[in-house]
Order: C-alpha cells, then sequence, then structure tokens
C-alpha cells in the first residue's frame, strides 16, 4: 500500500506504541490517551495533515514516563481513517502505509513530533522465490495451527492473502517473541532478509510448540499409569480386608493418637489434627498425602517443651574452656560472663554471641566448648555461600519438593529445645533474586521476637529463645549493619608464638596421633623443631597451617612405619623437617638483607589477620611525575600524594640535590596481585618518600603504622593488636604507631610486648627522626629552582 506522501524530509505528530510493532500493508486499532487523541483531530481538519508516525516505545516506560528517548527511531507511517472515543482517550483506526526512518524529534503542542522520511524496500528478490517463500510460509503457519481447534478462522484469511508484507502484518501481533526482535524485523531494508527472518520466526514457534505437546502428552500419560496403579492398590487393599490379611488400624488413626499425647502447645496440636483430617478424607489417591504425612513427621519429631534444665556451673565452664583452649584469655572471659549473665536470668539469654576473626582461630571449636560446659546438644550449620532465604526461613508446603529452613532442621537434629546453635560463617551469606538470607536470620537473631519465629513450611510459631546461638565470621565488613546489631560482638585477634606452641602441644599433636593411628611411642616432634614449623613453615593469625604441617609430618611416619624402614620412636628434629616439609615456606621478612633507601616495613589489617606490608620507592629523571603500583585503592593514593606535598613543604635536604621537576617518582607495595587500600599506610609512605628523597635507610626491623593529614599529623588507626602480633610473628623489633593507639597496646599479651619497642608519634616530625634521624629546621622554604634548602642557607 503506498501513501501519498512525498519523499523528503516530512513532519508529522507521533502515536506512541506500547508493547506493539504495526507493519505495511495491515489495519489496525490504536488506544492513545486523550491529549494525544484531541492532537490527531485537530491535525485531521486539514486534509494533508490526516497521517501519523507510530514509533514503538521501548520495553518496560510506562504511559507516564515516555520521552523523546525512549522511543524507537524506525517506525511506521498511518493513514488515520477515523477517531472513536473510548474510557480513557480515544481509539484509532489506523492503516499502516510505509516504513520512516526519524531524523529527529521534538516536543511540540502537548505532544512529541517526528521529521522523518521515508525507508524503501532494498528488492532483492524476483517473483518466483517471492513465491516460494510465500508458500512455504503459509505452509509453516498452517502445521502451527492445526495443533489447535478451531484454527480455520485464523488461516483462511492468510490463504486469501497475496503478500508477505501482509502476512507478516496479520500475523506478527500473535507471535510469542519480545519486542526487540519484532522491532528488528520491522528495521530490515533488506526484503529478502526480512522474509527470511520472518519465516525463522515461524519455524522457531513451530518447534516449540511441537516440544510442548510432546512433553504434555508424556505427563499425561503418566499421571493416567499413576492412577491406574493407585486404584490398584485400593482394589489389593479391599481384597485383603475380604480376606483377613490386612494390617489393622490404618496409619492415620496412628497419628491422631500419636499427636494427641505429644507435648505441643494447643496452636501447633490444632493445626496437626487439621492436617490428619485431611489425609483422612483425602482418601487414598489424594496426591498431598505424601506432603502431609512429611509435615505431620517433622511437627512430631520438632521438640516443643524444654526438658528438665541443668544448672549452668561457673566453676565448670572455666575448666572446660581453659581445658580446650589456650591463651584468648579475655574472649574466655567474656564467654564465663555471658553464662553468668545467663545463670542469673534463669538461661534465658539477653544477646545472641559474635565470634569474630581470622580462619583458624578456634571460633568454631569455642562453640562446642560452650556446648560441653553447659551440658547441652551441639549443632552446627554452615551458612557461607547461602543466597536463598528459603534456606532460612524454608519453602512453602505448595512447592514440590518443599523443605523447612536449617534452623528448623537443625531444633529437629539436636532433639531438645535449648541446644546450642553455631551459625558458621555468617559474615559469607549473598543476597539474590530469591531473597536476602541475612535480612531472615534478623527474627532468629532477635531476643525480643524469636520467641515466634515463623517457617514458612512449618507454618505455626517456634520458639527459639531457649536456643543459645553463636556466630562466626571472619570479617565484619560484609555483615548488614541491623544484623550485626543483634549480636555482641567478641573479636579474636590471633596467637602469639608461644601461645601457638602450647596449642600445639596440648591440642594439635595429640589430635594428629589419633587421626593417623599413631601415639607417643611411635612419633615425637622435638620442641625445637616445632618452633621452626611455627616460625618458618607457617605465618597466620590461628594454627589451621600448622596442623596441616603436622598432620604431613605423621603421614609421612605413617609411611615409615608401614614399610619397616622408622626406627620407633621416630624423633621429629629440626635437621629432619626440610626432608619431611621441604624447604622452609616464609621468606625473609625484611625487603632486602641490607637496607636500601626508599624502602620501608609498614602493618596493615586484613580479614585474615595482621600482615606486614613493604613499600618501596625510587626515582628516575622524568618531568615530576608521581607512579603507584600494586593495586592500591583510592584512599592509599590519596595517602601518598599527601606525602609527597608533606615532603615538599617541609623537607629541607640539599645532600643529594633532589630536584621534583626533573625527577620522576615511583612507589611500588608488593605483593601486586593483592588489592590494598585504608588510610593506616601514610606514615609508611611518608617515611618511604622521605627516605628515597634523602638517601637515608631506614632499619628493616622498623615497622609502622598511622594515618597522616596534609598539615603533618599522625591519627589513630584501628587494628592495631592484629598488626602488633603480625610484627611479632615477623621478628620486627621497632614499632612506630599514632601516641593516640597507645592505650591500645593493653591488648595485646605480654609476651609479646615484652620483645617489641614501640615509640608513639604525634606528628611527622617525630617520624623523621625516629626513622631516619632527621631534625627539620624552623623554617623551610622552596628555592626558586623547586628544590629545598633551608632558611638559613638564603
Amino acid at each position: 500500500m503506498q501513501s501519498d506522501i512525498t519523499d523528503g524530509l516530512l513532519e508529522k505528530p507521533v502515536i506512541p506504541l506500547f508493547e506493539i510493532v504495526v507493519y505495511p500493508d495491515s489495519r489496525t486499532k490504536i488506544p492513545v490517551d486523550r491529549a494525544t487523541g484531541d492532537l490527531l483531530l485537530a491535525a485531521m481538519k486539514d486534509e494533508e495533515a490526516e497521517y501519523a508516525v507510530g514509533l514503538t516505545v521501548k520495553s518496560g516506560v510506562l504511559p507516564s514516563e515516555v520521552t523523546i528517548g525512549s522511543l524507537y527511531t524506525t517506525g511506521t507511517l498511518l493513514r488515520i481513517l477515523h477517531l472513536q472515543p473510548a474510557e480513557d482517550g480515544y481509539l484509532v483506526c489506523v492503516q499502516i502505509v510505509h516504513r520512516v526512518n526519524v531524523v529527529s524529534l521534538s516536543e511540540k503542542d502537548g505532544g512529541i513530533s517526528a521529521t522523518f522520511e521515508l525507508i524503501s524496500d532494498l528488492s532483492d528478490l524476483d517473483e518466483d522465490q517471492k513465491n516460494q517463500i510465500l508458500a512455504e510460509i503459509k505452509s509453516t503457519i498452517n502445521e502451527i495451527s492445526s495443533h489447535f481447534t478451531g484454527s480455520e478462522q485464523f488461516t483462511q484469511p492468510i490463504d486469501r492473502m497475496e503478500s508477505i508484507d501482509q502476512i507478516i502484518g496479520f500475523v506478527m501481533p500473535f507471535m510469542p517473541i519480545n519486542l526487540a526482535e519484532k522491532q528488528a524485523l520491522l528495521e530490515i531494508a533488506s526484503v529478502q532478509e526480512r522474509y527470511n527472518t520472518f519465516l525463522e520466526i515461524l519455524v522457531r514457534a513451530r518447534e516449540e510448540i511441537t516440544l510442548r505437546i510432546e512433553m504434555a502428552k508424556k505427563v499425561s500419560d503418566r499421571v493416567n499409569k499413576s492412577n491406574r496403579e493407585a486404584m490398584l492398590r485400593e482394589q489389593m487393599k479391599v481384597i485383603q480386608a475380604e480376606l483377613g490379611e490386612s494390617d489393622g488400624a490404618g496409619g492415620d488413626g496412628s497419628y491422631r493418637e500419636r499427636i494427641e499425647k505429644a507435648e505441643m502447645p494447643d496452636e501447633v496440636r490444632k493445626k496437626a489434627l487439621a492436617e490428619v483430617k485431611k489425609l483422612e478424607t483425602g482418601g487414598s489417591q489424594n496426591h498431598e498425602s505424601p506432603v502431609i504425612r512429611n509435615y505431620l513427621d517433622l511437627l512430631l519429631d520438632l521438640p516443643w517443651v524444654t526438658g528438665e534444665r541443668k544448672s549452668i556451673d561457673i566453676g565448670e565452664a572455666r575448666r572446660v574452656l581453659e581445658s580446650h583452649h589456650n591463651g584468648l584469655e579475655k574472649v574466655k572471659e567474656r564467654i564465663v560472663q555471658h553464662l553468668a549473665v545467663m545463670k542469673l536470668k534463669g538461661e534465658k539469654q539477653g544477646s545472641i554471641l559474635l565470634f569474630a576473626g581470622p580462619p583458624g582461630t578456634g571460633k568454631t571449636s569455642l562453640g562446642k566448648s560452650i556446648a560441653e560446659a553447659l551440658g547441652r546438644k551441639y549443632v552446627r550449620i554452615s551458612l557461607g555461600g547461602v543466597r536463598d532465604e528459603a534456606e532460612i526461613r524454608g519453602h512453602r508446603r505448595t512447592y514440590v519438593g518443599a523443605l523447612p529452613g536449617r534452623i528448623i532442621q537443625g531444633m529437629k537434629k539436636a532433639g531438645t529445645k535449648n541446644p546450642v546453635f553455631i551459625l558458621d560463617e555468617v559474615d559469607k551469606l549473598t543476597a539474590s533474586n530469591a531473597g536476602d538470607p541475612a535480612s531472615a536470620l534478623l527474627e532468629v537473631l532477635d531476643p525480643e521476637q524469636n520467641n515466634t519465629f515463623s517457617d514458612h513450611y512449618l507454618e505455626v510459631p517456634y520458639d527459639l529463645s531457649d536456643v543459645l546461638f553463636i556466630a562466626t565470621a571472619n570479617s565484619l565488613a560484609t555483615i548488614p549493619p541491623p544484623l550485626l546489631d543483634r549480636m555482641e560482638l567478641i573479636e579474636i585477634s590471633g596467637y602469639t608464638r608461644n601461645e601457638k606452641f602450647a596449642i600445639a602441644q596440648d591440642h594439635l599433636i595429640p589430635e594428629t596421633l589419633k587421626e593417623h593411628g599413631l601415639d607417643a611411642d611411635k612419633l615425637r616432634i622435638d620442641d625445637e623443631a616445632l618452633k621452626v614449623i611455627i616460625e618458618k613453615y607457617t605465618r597466620e593469625a590461628g594454627v589451621r597451617s600448622l596442623g596441616k604441617q603436622l598432620a604431613k609430618i605423621a603421614r609421612h611416619v605413617s609411611e615409615k612405619i608401614v614399610s619397616g624402614t622408622a626406627e620407633l620412636p621416630f624423633v621429629v628434629t629440626v635437621d629432619k623437617l626440610q626432608a619431611i616439609l621441604g624447604k622452609e615456606m616464609i621468606r625473609q621478612e625484611v625487603a632486602r638483607k641490607e637496607p636500601v633507601p626508599g624502602v620501608v616495613t609498614g602493618l596493615a589489617w586484613t580479614p585474615v589477620g595482621g600482615e606486614i606490608l613493604f613499600i618501596e620507592g625510587t626515582f628516575m629523571p622524568g618531568t615530576g611525575k608521581l607512579t603507584l603500583t600494586g593495586q592500591l585503592g583510592d584512599v592509599m593514593k590519596e595517602s601518598a600524594t599527601i606525602s609527597l606535598s608533606l615532603i615538599r613543604s617541609r623537607l629541607a635536604n640539599t645532600q643529594n640535590g633532589f630536584n621534583f621537576m626533573t625527577s620522576d617518582i615511583h612507589v611500588h607495595v608488593p605483593s601486586g596481585a593483592t588489592p590494598k587500600d585504608g588510610p593506616s599506610a601514610g606514615v609508611t609512605l611518608f617515611t618511604a618518600l622521605s627516605s628515597l628523597i634523602t638517601g637515608r635507610t631506614v632499619d628493616p626491623n622498623l615497622a609502622m603504622t598511622g594515618e597522616i593529614t596534609l598539615s603533618g599529623a599522625v591519627l589513630p588507626v584501628g587494628g592495631i593488636k592484629e598488626k602488633i602480633l603480625a610484627a611479632h610473628r615477623a621478628g620486627i623489633k621497632k614499632v612506630i604507631l599514632p601516641k593516640e593507639n597507645e592505650r591500645d597496646l593493653a591488648d595485646v599479651p605480654e609476651d609479646v610486648r615484652s620483645e617489641l619497642a614501640f615509640v608513639p608519634v604525634e606528628t611527622v616530625e617525630e617520624v623523621l627522626r625516629e626513622a631516619l634521624g632527621i631534625e627539620l629546621p624552623r623554617t623551610v622554604v622552596l628555592h626558586a629552582g623547586n628544590s629545598f634548602v633551608p632558611m638559613e642557607n638564603l
């Protein structure tokens, strides 16, 4: 169908099309709002203005949100036949006459106006080819329609059509494809490509419909088979009853009897009896019977009443904690205090404990010790990687394969209403499109509301107020603040070398010998060898890697014993370690054997404990550029910039004639594959740049931490205990730290403090004095040549 519109740029009003695409050689009715309809009526008064441009609105855009940017720029020219008033506006009857390309869009008279040009088809098919494609299209449409009753009303008009474009306009509104694919078909200029694409859409639809029909038939056959088997089983029951071979009372009656005897709250018993009634009245062919039975079994297996309470023995709790855990004195004291409060409150807990610290520091085993000290059952679930809220709250029973949440499953496993319940890796919960498990835990861990915990599968409130919940985490950064607020935080920093030595002797070595079928008469580890393993083969806040190294020794000895080549007892000494464990795994913890200008040791905090951090600097001829490498975050990059500004404004040194305008500075933090960020490296960066520029070296046994400001102040930072323990593990002898962090040294074990010297500082001048032996002059000015000279030299 050709229009009487001439070629060239034209301007017409736009009719937005929502969730539809219209094609040439077809007619349709389009709903428009009252404002757009009034504009079209005004335009139709002029005989030359009875056209409009139909542009499809991108998917998801509401009518009130339509803008110029939300419209596709390829559309169709619509001949307006008439407007019919409707409830919310008008119904516009249009004839689609041509494809158009919009050059520009503008807002005009309260609507949108388009400047456009007609799109000419690229005719690349002869009549024979068109006829072949037309026949194939009609055949495919007839195959699709043959699967549906009454499809003749749809196919008969198509059989009479002689134009593929007419068929496209007639069929495409019914095709189950997305809006973008329909728009893409409209935008194709090549006739051959457009027709072939339309045919591909039809073929794909035919295959999908055929597949669905086949699957439906298979399901129907399977259901018919199940019904036949159920009928035969019912007949078998009747025959057995006639022969006197039945089992007597049915299982449904036993459920009722068990529920009446169970110690359930009245609300739960009422719900259970209602389910039993469904089971009894549903008959043997009731497909819900297995679901109901599983639900009733859960209600009967869950503990609903707290049994006899065992009095909390604080002395016994202290003994258990001391015998199972070396070190962690403040942590054990905090646990004992919590148990004392529980004893005074009649075992109703007032808060939820959260053990936070690096891996291998004994967080989960502390929970086991608490359960032993209280004489309670111990239940543990791991929440690492849980993404579905249903893992906490359960699935609704209407879903296939529904299960209760992990909390209810744990209570069923415990068999008691007041277990010690460990929620491991609570910091590794992940939100997804299946909900936020961390939010679901809010009710579980809130003592004010967990007495009526709601599980979707259970459908009745469950009282969790007698449960002692203990959560564990490696990092607090990923725990949502509302969830963290509901827990009492107990931080576990890590172990000193002496504590690791005691843990290995008292716990790890006996456990390792037992796991490998050995005893002290077959394997002994010399004390000096054990110290070397701790210092040279492991470097961690916890003791997990230490346990792995001991297991490696046990396997080595087991093989020798079995092969008959070991002389018992096999004593592991220092000189045997390399043959058993290989070369030492921990490299020398100083950047170089000899101190080098620009190399400084810093201290950093990580979720798995403290670490030492090397910062290296060098300079070269250039234009004054500062380069930072080592995957530094934005805060650390800013600290480097502040450090350079401080040096340029304060440091006076003429010994090496350093000139910033003709030198580039490069700062690198090794372990470049690990991202690093935070303000606590400010002092270290400042010292490294100062060492580089002055040519003075820093003692490799000196480490430092602290944030700096542009005025030269040294501000306090966090994680002091973890950083000091890392410095101690690395063999550092002296630590520079902010003056305000001096009070945090009380948290550091006494044996660690006694082996380190601490230098509290408040300004960068004090840092330079201690690290580089530099005394800054009273007044410093910048020479015109951009090199530093003291005032007295001018």
